[in-house]
């Protein structure tokens, strides 16, 4: 399925990746351009990531049981929330928004199926009804909106190294209004700018993004913002990832909460020890035409010393990328890194 976004001039859509449930343009032709307006407000399509509802009024207390966040009293609001394995790996990263009666979870484009498959499987005789809805409502993003209140996130370390020194409590829920057409738009400032996400129908999607008067900016740009602010996806992390390498243990993890699936490895890390790796920007050195794509081993005194996750040309910064780092090599200024045939450094601003 096409977004129909992809048929607005100058539109192009991802090359590579196979086939993609929904497909939304990378850009509409100025790369560069679409990052910087993005920074000042524009309007996003991420109708590619997947959707799925849960309703009943044991919603919250079952997901509050699977999930790494304390859903418990979650009122019209939004928070995300990771579902591990029972070793503790992250599987799933979900940003979930409650309307008082449907709790709508949004996941990365092919993640869609997995989640469903899982909840379907976690049900048992609890009263609650699952849906796959992303044919019917499609999720934008929208900077520069300030009309929900900001949420009061906890920030990432100073050293922009993922930590496990993060307070005993979630991050502060992001602030949800209702739409007129049934969907809502909740605050996030995910992007270290205002921003809001926005479900809308489907059906709507174009006259959405007209009616908001923003230029429409690709996925590229998004992802530019979001490397810029330690911001992780799925291409950052891989079966091995725990919650406390990566910044989502404090946007997405309750560290004062009952049970759930992999929380012996939290609890242990958080609590015993550092954890091995690390989630640190890496500055490259843009000697090549092409940069490198998530999964690329990161080198240092001949040792496979970390995996790059998502690389971009950033409007202000050059090429960056989220690598996940061994913690000594990343605390260690003198360590010298490479990823193929490109040096790296860790951004350490």
């Amino acid at each position: 399925m096409r977004s129909v976004l992809l048929e607005r001039p100058g539109a192009v859509a991802p090359l590579d990746g196979g086939e993609p449930r929904v497909a939304t343009a990378v850009h509409y032709g100025e790369p560069m351009p679409e990052q910087r307006r993005l920074a000042a407000g524009a309007f996003v399509d991420r109708s590619d990531r997947e959707i799925v509802t849960v309703t009943g009024g044991a919603r919250l207390e079952w997901l509050h049981s699977l999930t790494t966040q304390h859903l418990l009293g979650l009122g019209v609001e939004g928070s995300e929330t990771l579902l591990l394995s029972p070793n503790g790996h992250v599987e799933q990263a979900v940003t979930l928004t409650d309307d008082g009666s449907t709790l709508w979870l949004d996941v990365a484009a092919g993640k869609g199926g997995a989640l469903l498959d899982f909840l379907l499987k976690m049900r048992f005789f609890t009263p609650v009804e699952i849906a796959d809805v992303t044919d019917s409502w499609a999720l934008v993003t929208i900077t520069g909106d300030e009309s929900l209140p900001a949420p009061d996130l906890i920030p990432v370390p100073p050293a922009k190294f993922a930590s496990a020194d993060v307070p005993a409590r979630p991050s502060a829920r992001y602030a949800v209004a209702m739409n007129a057409d049934g969907g809502w738009s909740r605050r996030t400032d995910v992007l270290g700018v205002p921003t809001v996400d926005r479900l809308v129908p489907r059906e709507s999607l174009a006259s959405a993004a007209a009616e908001t008067g923003l230029p429409v900016v690709g996925t590229w740009a998004y992802d530019a913002l979001r490397v810029a602010a330690l911001r992780p996806d799925v291409a950052d992390f891989d079966h091995k990832t725990i919650p406390h390498e990566i910044p989502l243990l404090a946007s997405g993890v309750h560290l004062d909460k009952g049970c759930y699936r992999g929380q012996e490895t939290v609890a242990r890390v958080h609590n015993l020890g550092r954890p091995p790796r690390t989630l640190v920007l890496l500055h490259l050195d843009g000697s090549e035409e092409h940069l490198p794509p998530p999964g690329t081993e990161i080198h240092s005194g001949g040792r496979v010393v970390g995996t790059l996750g998502t690389a971009v040309r950033h409007h202000e910064l050059g090429p960056v990328a989220l690598g996940l780092l061994r913690r000594n090599v990343a605390e260690n200024p003198a360590a010298e890194l490479t990823v193929g045939t490109m040096n790296a450094a860790v951004d350490r601003a």
